[in-house]
Protein backbone atom coordinates (compact mmCIF):
# COMPACT_ATOMS: atom_id res chain seq x y z
CA UNK A 1 0.00 0.00 0.00
CA UNK A 2 0.89 3.73 -0.60
CA UNK A 3 0.29 6.90 -1.06
CA UNK A 4 -1.28 8.61 -3.52
CA UNK A 5 1.86 10.38 -4.63
CA UNK A 6 3.37 7.01 -4.95
CA UNK A 7 0.46 5.99 -7.04
CA UNK A 8 2.16 5.70 -11.50
CA UNK A 9 0.18 7.42 -13.50
CA UNK A 10 -2.62 4.57 -14.78
CA UNK A 11 -2.58 4.20 -18.83
CA UNK A 12 -5.08 5.80 -20.76
CA UNK A 13 -6.93 3.83 -22.99
CA UNK A 14 -5.51 5.50 -26.03
CA UNK A 15 -2.35 4.05 -24.91
CA UNK A 16 -3.43 0.08 -26.10
CA UNK A 17 -2.34 1.01 -29.93
CA UNK A 18 -0.67 4.37 -29.44
CA UNK A 19 0.77 4.09 -33.41
CA UNK A 20 -3.57 3.74 -34.63
CA UNK A 21 -6.12 5.35 -33.59
CA UNK A 22 -9.25 3.70 -31.53
CA UNK A 23 -11.27 4.24 -34.59
CA UNK A 24 -8.78 1.97 -36.41
CA UNK A 25 -9.74 -0.98 -34.29
CA UNK A 26 -12.39 -3.56 -35.57
CA UNK A 27 -14.51 -5.87 -33.16
CA UNK A 28 -12.94 -9.09 -35.06
CA UNK A 29 -9.55 -7.66 -34.14
CA UNK A 30 -8.03 -6.60 -37.36
CA UNK A 31 -7.06 -3.37 -38.67
CA UNK A 32 -9.57 -2.17 -40.10
CA UNK A 33 -12.66 0.32 -38.91
CA UNK A 34 -15.57 -1.37 -38.11
CA UNK A 35 -17.27 -0.07 -41.22
CA UNK A 36 -14.88 -1.76 -43.32
CA UNK A 37 -15.63 -5.17 -41.87
CA UNK A 38 -16.48 -7.55 -44.89
CA UNK A 39 -20.21 -8.24 -43.10
CA UNK A 40 -20.71 -4.23 -42.60
CA UNK A 41 -19.58 -2.90 -46.89
CA UNK A 42 -23.32 -4.54 -48.27
CA UNK A 43 -24.73 -1.00 -46.47
CA UNK A 44 -23.92 2.13 -45.05
CA UNK A 45 -24.01 1.82 -41.27
CA UNK A 46 -25.15 4.36 -39.09
CA UNK A 47 -22.30 6.11 -37.35
CA UNK A 48 -21.35 4.02 -34.01
CA UNK A 49 -22.10 5.26 -30.69
CA UNK A 50 -20.09 5.77 -27.93
CA UNK A 51 -21.56 2.55 -26.25
CA UNK A 52 -21.15 0.39 -29.52
CA UNK A 53 -17.38 1.86 -29.67
CA UNK A 54 -16.60 1.28 -26.39
CA UNK A 55 -17.66 -2.58 -26.10
CA UNK A 56 -15.88 -2.96 -29.41
CA UNK A 57 -12.79 -1.63 -28.15
CA UNK A 58 -12.78 -4.28 -25.12
CA UNK A 59 -13.83 -7.13 -26.84
CA UNK A 60 -10.78 -6.33 -29.72
CA UNK A 61 -8.80 -6.11 -26.38
CA UNK A 62 -9.65 -9.45 -24.80
CA UNK A 63 -9.40 -10.71 -28.08
CA UNK A 64 -6.01 -9.75 -28.77
CA UNK A 65 -4.78 -10.62 -25.11
CA UNK A 66 -6.52 -14.28 -25.52
CA UNK A 67 -4.86 -14.63 -29.25
CA UNK A 68 -1.18 -12.46 -29.13
CA UNK A 69 -0.44 -14.10 -32.15
CA UNK A 70 -1.93 -12.51 -35.31
CA UNK A 71 -2.01 -15.69 -37.45
CA UNK A 72 -3.84 -17.56 -34.29
CA UNK A 73 -6.28 -15.16 -33.59
CA UNK A 74 -7.30 -14.59 -37.85
CA UNK A 75 -7.53 -18.63 -37.50
CA UNK A 76 -9.78 -18.76 -34.65
CA UNK A 77 -11.86 -16.04 -35.78
CA UNK A 78 -12.64 -17.49 -39.31
CA UNK A 79 -13.36 -20.75 -37.27
CA UNK A 80 -15.88 -19.80 -35.08
CA UNK A 81 -17.14 -16.57 -36.22
CA UNK A 82 -16.98 -12.96 -34.77
CA UNK A 83 -20.53 -13.67 -32.96
CA UNK A 84 -19.31 -16.93 -31.38
CA UNK A 85 -15.98 -15.35 -30.00
CA UNK A 86 -17.98 -12.61 -28.52
CA UNK A 87 -20.91 -14.51 -27.17
CA UNK A 88 -17.67 -17.02 -25.85
CA UNK A 89 -15.25 -13.94 -23.99
CA UNK A 90 -19.21 -12.75 -22.50
CA UNK A 91 -19.30 -15.98 -20.28
CA UNK A 92 -15.83 -15.69 -19.31
CA UNK A 93 -15.21 -12.55 -18.33
CA UNK A 94 -17.17 -9.31 -16.95
CA UNK A 95 -17.45 -7.31 -20.46
CA UNK A 96 -20.36 -5.19 -18.87
CA UNK A 97 -18.20 -3.96 -16.25
CA UNK A 98 -15.02 -3.12 -17.99
CA UNK A 99 -17.18 -1.56 -20.20
CA UNK A 100 -17.98 0.34 -17.44
CA UNK A 101 -14.27 0.75 -16.50
CA UNK A 102 -14.05 2.53 -19.70
CA UNK A 103 -16.46 5.13 -19.60
CA UNK A 104 -15.33 5.82 -16.82
CA UNK A 105 -18.16 7.34 -14.92
CA UNK A 106 -21.03 6.41 -16.97
CA UNK A 107 -24.73 7.41 -16.41
CA UNK A 108 -25.55 5.36 -12.88
CA UNK A 109 -28.33 2.46 -14.04
CA UNK A 110 -29.69 2.58 -9.94
CA UNK A 111 -29.16 5.28 -8.19
CA UNK A 112 -31.00 3.86 -5.03
CA UNK A 113 -29.00 1.10 -3.46
CA UNK A 114 -29.58 -0.92 -0.29
CA UNK A 115 -26.63 -2.18 1.55
CA UNK A 116 -26.35 -4.67 4.39
CA UNK A 117 -23.98 -4.47 7.06
CA UNK A 118 -23.46 -6.07 10.93
CA UNK A 119 -22.51 -3.55 13.72
CA UNK A 120 -18.73 -4.47 13.64
CA UNK A 121 -15.46 -2.62 12.88
CA UNK A 122 -14.72 -5.07 10.17
CA UNK A 123 -17.52 -3.01 8.10
CA UNK A 124 -15.71 0.30 8.63
CA UNK A 125 -14.96 1.32 5.05
CA UNK A 126 -18.51 0.57 4.51
CA UNK A 127 -19.93 2.44 6.92
CA UNK A 128 -17.91 5.49 6.86
CA UNK A 129 -18.47 6.13 3.33
CA UNK A 130 -22.19 7.15 4.31
CA UNK A 131 -21.41 9.67 6.50
CA UNK A 132 -18.40 10.69 5.24
CA UNK A 133 -20.12 11.14 1.75
CA UNK A 134 -18.01 9.10 -0.28
CA UNK A 135 -21.80 7.43 -1.25
CA UNK A 136 -23.00 10.67 -2.28
CA UNK A 137 -19.83 11.80 -3.94
CA UNK A 138 -20.51 8.95 -6.81
CA UNK A 139 -24.29 10.00 -7.20
CA UNK A 140 -25.32 7.04 -5.13
CA UNK A 141 -28.19 7.66 -2.63
CA UNK A 142 -27.09 4.40 -0.18
CA UNK A 143 -29.50 3.30 2.78
CA UNK A 144 -27.45 1.37 5.23
CA UNK A 145 -29.16 -1.58 7.09
CA UNK A 146 -27.89 -2.49 10.57
CA UNK A 147 -28.98 -6.03 10.51
CA UNK A 148 -29.19 -8.91 13.48
CA UNK A 149 -27.06 -12.02 12.32
CA UNK A 150 -25.30 -13.49 8.98
CA UNK A 151 -28.10 -16.06 7.94
CA UNK A 152 -29.82 -13.26 7.98
CA UNK A 153 -27.73 -11.06 5.87
CA UNK A 154 -27.56 -13.99 3.62
CA UNK A 155 -31.48 -14.42 3.37
CA UNK A 156 -31.77 -11.10 2.30
CA UNK A 157 -29.12 -11.66 -0.35
CA UNK A 158 -30.76 -14.05 -1.61
CA UNK A 159 -34.43 -12.28 -1.72
CA UNK A 160 -32.75 -9.50 -3.47
CA UNK A 161 -33.90 -7.27 -0.75
CA UNK A 162 -30.25 -5.97 -0.49
CA UNK A 163 -28.40 -4.96 -3.47
CA UNK A 164 -24.66 -5.56 -1.95
CA UNK A 165 -23.75 -5.90 1.31
CA UNK A 166 -21.17 -6.88 4.67
CA UNK A 167 -20.21 -10.90 4.22
CA UNK A 168 -17.98 -12.66 6.05
CA UNK A 169 -15.59 -13.18 3.60
CA UNK A 170 -15.76 -17.04 3.31
CA UNK A 171 -19.60 -16.78 3.12
CA UNK A 172 -19.99 -15.89 -1.44
CA UNK A 173 -18.05 -18.99 -1.92
CA UNK A 174 -20.61 -20.76 -0.03
CA UNK A 175 -23.41 -19.53 -1.81
CA UNK A 176 -22.12 -20.06 -4.91
CA UNK A 177 -21.51 -23.39 -4.11
CA UNK A 178 -24.99 -24.33 -2.58
CA UNK A 179 -23.42 -24.79 0.69
CA UNK A 180 -26.30 -23.73 3.57
CA UNK A 181 -28.79 -21.92 0.63
CA UNK A 182 -29.90 -21.69 -2.75
CA UNK A 183 -27.04 -21.72 -5.10
CA UNK A 184 -26.41 -18.18 -6.45
CA UNK A 185 -23.43 -16.53 -7.86
CA UNK A 186 -21.85 -14.20 -5.41
CA UNK A 187 -18.67 -12.03 -6.22
CA UNK A 188 -16.61 -10.45 -3.51
CA UNK A 189 -15.40 -7.19 -4.75
CA UNK A 190 -13.06 -5.95 -1.63
CA UNK A 191 -12.03 -7.23 1.43
CA UNK A 192 -13.49 -5.18 3.95
CA UNK A 193 -10.63 -5.65 6.77
CA UNK A 194 -8.04 -8.04 7.33
CA UNK A 195 -6.76 -9.08 11.20
CA UNK A 196 -9.77 -7.87 13.44
CA UNK A 197 -10.45 -10.65 15.78
CA UNK A 198 -9.57 -11.95 18.80
CA UNK A 199 -10.15 -15.28 20.91
CA UNK A 200 -11.56 -13.50 23.97
CA UNK A 201 -12.74 -15.97 27.45
CA UNK A 202 -13.97 -15.43 30.51
CA UNK A 203 -12.98 -13.94 33.19
CA UNK A 204 -13.01 -17.13 34.83
CA UNK A 205 -10.43 -18.86 33.05
CA UNK A 206 -7.84 -16.66 33.72
CA UNK A 207 -5.24 -19.38 34.75
CA UNK A 208 -6.59 -21.72 31.67
CA UNK A 209 -4.03 -19.83 29.10
CA UNK A 210 -3.11 -23.11 27.84
CA UNK A 211 -5.52 -24.52 24.53
CA UNK A 212 -5.15 -27.72 25.71
CA UNK A 213 -7.02 -27.02 29.41
CA UNK A 214 -9.47 -26.39 27.00
CA UNK A 215 -11.57 -29.49 26.62
CA UNK A 216 -15.35 -29.15 27.57
CA UNK A 217 -15.02 -25.50 26.67
CA UNK A 218 -18.24 -24.21 24.83
CA UNK A 219 -17.42 -21.55 22.29
CA UNK A 220 -19.16 -19.07 20.55
CA UNK A 221 -18.23 -18.15 16.34
CA UNK A 222 -20.43 -15.92 13.85
CA UNK A 223 -21.57 -18.13 11.34
CA UNK A 224 -20.63 -21.32 10.02
CA UNK A 225 -18.86 -20.20 6.89
CA UNK A 226 -16.41 -17.63 8.93
CA UNK A 227 -12.84 -17.05 9.27
CA UNK A 228 -13.68 -16.98 12.83
CA UNK A 229 -14.79 -20.51 12.60
CA UNK A 230 -11.86 -21.84 10.83
CA UNK A 231 -9.15 -19.64 12.48
CA UNK A 232 -10.69 -21.19 16.01
CA UNK A 233 -10.33 -24.71 14.48
CA UNK A 234 -6.72 -24.51 13.36
CA UNK A 235 -5.93 -22.21 16.63
CA UNK A 236 -7.94 -25.69 19.01
CA UNK A 237 -6.32 -29.03 16.11
CA UNK A 238 -2.79 -27.48 16.25
CA UNK A 239 -2.83 -27.21 20.19
CA UNK A 240 -4.36 -31.22 20.08
CA UNK A 241 -8.13 -30.34 20.25
CA UNK A 242 -10.29 -31.37 18.00
CA UNK A 243 -12.86 -28.85 17.36
CA UNK A 244 -15.71 -31.39 16.57
CA UNK A 245 -15.48 -33.50 20.01
CA UNK A 246 -13.47 -32.15 22.85
CA UNK A 247 -15.53 -28.96 22.89
CA UNK A 248 -18.58 -26.92 21.47
CA UNK A 249 -18.55 -24.69 18.85
CA UNK A 250 -22.04 -22.41 18.60
CA UNK A 251 -23.05 -20.08 16.15
CA UNK A 252 -24.14 -16.56 18.01
CA UNK A 253 -24.71 -13.36 16.35
CA UNK A 254 -21.95 -11.19 17.82
CA UNK A 255 -23.92 -8.46 19.39
CA UNK A 256 -24.50 -11.48 21.94
CA UNK A 257 -21.70 -12.71 22.32
CA UNK A 258 -20.92 -10.42 25.32
CA UNK A 259 -23.97 -11.10 27.25
CA UNK A 260 -23.14 -15.23 26.76
CA UNK A 261 -20.11 -14.56 28.14
CA UNK A 262 -21.22 -12.82 30.98
CA UNK A 263 -24.03 -15.01 31.51
CA UNK A 264 -22.06 -18.23 31.47
CA UNK A 265 -24.16 -19.45 28.40
CA UNK A 266 -20.34 -19.93 26.58
CA UNK A 267 -16.44 -20.18 28.00
CA UNK A 268 -14.69 -17.87 25.28
CA UNK A 269 -15.37 -16.77 21.54
CA UNK A 270 -13.59 -16.19 18.64
CA UNK A 271 -15.41 -12.93 17.16
CA UNK A 272 -15.14 -10.02 15.54
CA UNK A 273 -14.72 -6.58 17.31
CA UNK A 274 -15.28 -4.06 18.82
CA UNK A 275 -16.99 -7.23 21.16
CA UNK A 276 -13.49 -8.50 21.96
CA UNK A 277 -12.34 -5.03 23.57
CA UNK A 278 -16.26 -4.99 24.67
CA UNK A 279 -15.84 -7.60 26.61
CA UNK A 280 -12.85 -6.11 28.30
CA UNK A 281 -14.20 -3.02 29.12
CA UNK A 282 -17.50 -4.49 30.61
CA UNK A 283 -14.81 -6.57 32.65
CA UNK A 284 -16.43 -9.84 31.94
CA UNK A 285 -13.53 -10.97 29.43
CA UNK A 286 -9.83 -11.09 28.96
CA UNK A 287 -8.05 -11.32 24.83
CA UNK A 288 -6.12 -14.42 25.26
CA UNK A 289 -4.95 -14.23 21.51
CA UNK A 290 -5.45 -11.80 18.50
CA UNK A 291 -6.62 -13.41 15.35
CA UNK A 292 -3.33 -11.64 13.87
CA UNK A 293 -0.97 -13.56 16.15
CA UNK A 294 -2.89 -16.52 14.08
CA UNK A 295 -2.27 -15.44 10.92
CA UNK A 296 -0.89 -12.16 9.94
CA UNK A 297 -3.02 -10.52 7.64
CA UNK A 298 -5.84 -12.86 7.24
CA UNK A 299 -8.86 -11.62 5.47
CA UNK A 300 -11.75 -11.11 7.82
CA UNK A 301 -14.90 -9.77 6.40
CA UNK A 302 -15.85 -8.59 3.12
CA UNK A 303 -17.94 -6.65 0.47
CA UNK A 304 -19.57 -7.97 -2.47
CA UNK A 305 -22.80 -8.30 -4.42
CA UNK A 306 -24.45 -11.29 -6.90
CA UNK A 307 -23.09 -11.55 -10.20
CA UNK A 308 -26.62 -10.48 -11.52
CA UNK A 309 -26.53 -7.18 -9.68
CA UNK A 310 -23.33 -6.74 -11.71
CA UNK A 311 -24.18 -7.59 -14.89
CA UNK A 312 -27.30 -5.41 -14.59
CA UNK A 313 -25.77 -2.51 -13.42
CA UNK A 314 -22.05 -1.77 -14.20
CA UNK A 315 -22.13 1.56 -13.67
CA UNK A 316 -23.51 1.43 -10.32
CA UNK A 317 -21.38 -1.23 -9.50
CA UNK A 318 -18.50 0.58 -10.62
CA UNK A 319 -19.52 4.15 -8.60
CA UNK A 320 -20.26 1.60 -5.76
CA UNK A 321 -16.75 0.20 -6.00
CA UNK A 322 -15.22 3.46 -5.91
CA UNK A 323 -16.78 4.57 -3.39
CA UNK A 324 -16.11 1.58 -0.36
CA UNK A 325 -12.45 1.93 -1.43
CA UNK A 326 -11.93 5.18 -1.24
CA UNK A 327 -13.33 4.79 2.06
CA UNK A 328 -10.95 1.50 2.75
CA UNK A 329 -8.29 3.56 1.58
CA UNK A 330 -8.46 6.50 4.57
CA UNK A 331 -9.12 3.73 7.12
CA UNK A 332 -5.72 2.14 5.93
CA UNK A 333 -4.24 5.32 7.13
CA UNK A 334 -3.51 5.16 11.03
CA UNK A 335 -3.52 8.88 11.24
CA UNK A 336 -7.57 8.35 10.35
CA UNK A 337 -8.47 5.80 12.65
CA UNK A 338 -9.25 8.08 16.17
CA UNK A 339 -11.84 10.08 13.52
CA UNK A 340 -13.33 6.83 11.64
CA UNK A 341 -13.89 5.87 15.61
CA UNK A 342 -15.82 8.90 16.39
CA UNK A 343 -17.97 8.48 13.01
CA UNK A 344 -18.78 4.99 13.41
CA UNK A 345 -19.53 4.52 16.73
CA UNK A 346 -23.38 6.51 16.80
CA UNK A 347 -25.96 4.50 17.47
CA UNK A 348 -27.44 3.97 13.57
CA UNK A 349 -24.10 2.45 12.96
CA UNK A 350 -22.22 0.76 15.70
CA UNK A 351 -23.70 1.40 18.97
CA UNK A 352 -20.45 1.57 20.82
CA UNK A 353 -18.69 3.33 23.10
CA UNK A 354 -16.28 5.73 20.93
CA UNK A 355 -13.69 4.65 23.68
CA UNK A 356 -14.23 1.08 22.55
CA UNK A 357 -13.93 1.56 19.32
CA UNK A 358 -10.49 3.99 19.10
CA UNK A 359 -8.93 1.05 21.21
CA UNK A 360 -9.50 -1.23 18.24
CA UNK A 361 -8.68 0.87 15.57
CA UNK A 362 -5.61 2.28 17.16
CA UNK A 363 -4.40 -1.14 18.36
CA UNK A 364 -3.34 0.94 21.78
CA UNK A 365 -5.58 -1.50 24.28
CA UNK A 366 -6.23 -2.76 27.65
CA UNK A 367 -6.13 -6.79 27.45
CA UNK A 368 -8.05 -7.53 30.83
CA UNK A 369 -5.40 -9.03 32.14
CA UNK A 370 -3.70 -5.62 33.51
CA UNK A 371 -1.41 -4.89 30.14
CA UNK A 372 -1.60 -2.15 27.73
CA UNK A 373 -0.69 -3.47 24.03
CA UNK A 374 0.05 -1.22 21.33
CA UNK A 375 -0.31 -3.77 18.03
CA UNK A 376 -0.62 -0.61 14.91
CA UNK A 377 -2.17 -3.57 13.21
CA UNK A 378 -4.37 -5.54 15.33
CA UNK A 379 -7.50 -4.38 12.74
CA UNK A 380 -6.76 -3.44 9.29
CA UNK A 381 -8.22 -2.64 5.89
CA UNK A 382 -6.34 -4.22 3.23
CA UNK A 383 -8.80 -4.75 0.50
CA UNK A 384 -6.92 -6.81 -1.97
CA UNK A 385 -9.39 -9.93 -2.21
CA UNK A 386 -6.29 -12.83 -3.10
CA UNK A 387 -7.56 -15.33 -4.90
CA UNK A 388 -5.01 -17.49 -2.84
CA UNK A 389 -7.15 -16.42 0.34
CA UNK A 390 -10.56 -17.96 -1.26
CA UNK A 391 -8.47 -21.84 -2.09
CA UNK A 392 -7.42 -21.46 1.94
CA UNK A 393 -11.00 -21.01 2.76
CA UNK A 394 -12.11 -23.87 0.59
CA UNK A 395 -9.39 -26.53 2.33
CA UNK A 396 -10.63 -25.79 5.72
CA UNK A 397 -14.39 -26.17 4.27
CA UNK A 398 -13.34 -29.54 3.04
CA UNK A 399 -11.23 -30.12 6.17
CA UNK A 400 -14.11 -29.84 8.61
CA UNK A 401 -16.53 -31.59 5.97
CA UNK A 402 -18.87 -28.32 5.00
CA UNK A 403 -17.71 -29.38 1.30
CA UNK A 404 -17.12 -33.23 0.10
CA UNK A 405 -15.85 -34.84 -2.69
CA UNK A 406 -13.31 -32.64 -5.76
CA UNK A 407 -13.30 -29.33 -5.01
CA UNK A 408 -12.15 -27.04 -8.05
CA UNK A 409 -10.02 -24.62 -5.97
CA UNK A 410 -8.74 -22.32 -8.04
CA UNK A 411 -11.59 -22.31 -10.72
CA UNK A 412 -14.20 -21.07 -7.07
CA UNK A 413 -12.18 -18.79 -6.41
CA UNK A 414 -11.57 -17.27 -10.29
CA UNK A 415 -15.17 -16.87 -10.48
CA UNK A 416 -16.00 -15.37 -6.86
CA UNK A 417 -13.24 -13.41 -6.33
CA UNK A 418 -13.08 -10.48 -8.46
CA UNK A 419 -8.92 -9.70 -8.33
CA UNK A 420 -8.99 -7.83 -11.99
CA UNK A 421 -11.60 -6.00 -11.10
CA UNK A 422 -10.13 -4.95 -7.68
CA UNK A 423 -6.75 -4.06 -8.84
CA UNK A 424 -8.16 -1.43 -11.52
CA UNK A 425 -10.43 0.53 -9.60
CA UNK A 426 -7.54 0.17 -6.33
CA UNK A 427 -5.16 2.60 -8.55
CA UNK A 428 -8.37 4.73 -9.24
CA UNK A 429 -8.33 5.30 -5.46
CA UNK A 430 -4.84 5.69 -4.35
CA UNK A 431 -3.81 1.87 -3.62
CA UNK A 432 -0.38 0.44 -5.83
CA UNK A 433 -2.22 -2.86 -6.27
CA UNK A 434 0.22 -5.20 -5.82
CA UNK A 435 1.02 -7.99 -8.27
CA UNK A 436 -0.05 -11.44 -8.91
CA UNK A 437 -2.82 -13.22 -7.44
CA UNK A 438 -1.93 -16.41 -5.49
CA UNK A 439 0.26 -14.81 -3.04
CA UNK A 440 1.80 -17.24 -0.28
CA UNK A 441 1.19 -17.06 3.68
CA UNK A 442 1.69 -18.47 6.90
CA UNK A 443 -0.76 -19.65 9.55
CA UNK A 444 0.73 -20.22 13.12
CA UNK A 445 3.83 -20.45 11.26
CA UNK A 446 3.22 -23.24 8.60
CA UNK A 447 3.36 -22.34 4.97
CA UNK A 448 0.28 -22.44 2.59
CA UNK A 449 0.85 -22.83 -1.13
CA UNK A 450 -2.26 -22.26 -2.93
CA UNK A 451 -0.65 -24.36 -6.00
CA UNK A 452 -0.94 -27.41 -3.68
CA UNK A 453 -4.22 -27.64 -2.00
CA UNK A 454 -5.00 -30.85 -1.54
CA UNK A 455 -1.30 -31.77 0.22
CA UNK A 456 -1.84 -28.83 2.74
CA UNK A 457 -5.12 -30.21 3.13
CA UNK A 458 -3.87 -33.99 3.46
CA UNK A 459 -1.15 -32.54 6.26
CA UNK A 460 -3.35 -31.51 8.83
CA UNK A 461 -3.70 -35.04 11.92
CA UNK A 462 -6.72 -33.66 12.98
CA UNK A 463 -9.36 -33.13 10.65
CA UNK A 464 -12.69 -34.29 9.51
CA UNK A 465 -12.82 -38.08 9.60
CA UNK A 466 -15.11 -37.95 6.27
CA UNK A 467 -12.39 -35.49 4.71
CA UNK A 468 -9.38 -37.49 5.83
Amino acid sequence: MTSPTDQAPSPSYDAYDADRPLLMRCACGEDHAPGQHPQATAAVAAPPTEEALSRDFIEATLVKALFPRDAVRRGFLKAVGAGTARAAIASLLPVGALQAMAQERGSLEKKDLKIGFIAITCASPLIMADPLGFYRKEGLNVQLNKTAGWALIRDKMLNKEYDASHFLSPMPLAISMGLGATQVPMKVASIQNTNGQAITLHMKHKDKRDPRQWKGFRFAVPFEYSMHNFLLRYYLAEHGINPDTDVQIRVTPPPEMVANLRAGNIDGFLGPDPFNQRAVYDEVGFIHILSKDIWDGHPCCAFGMSEAFIQQNPNTFAALYRAVLTASYMASLPKDRSLIAKVIAPPQYLNQPETVIEQVLTGKFADGLGNIKNVPDRANFDPMPWQSMAVWMLTQMKRWGYVKGDVDYRGIAEQVFLLTDAKKYMSQVGFRPPEGAYRRFKVMGKEFDPARPEEYLGSFAIQKASAA
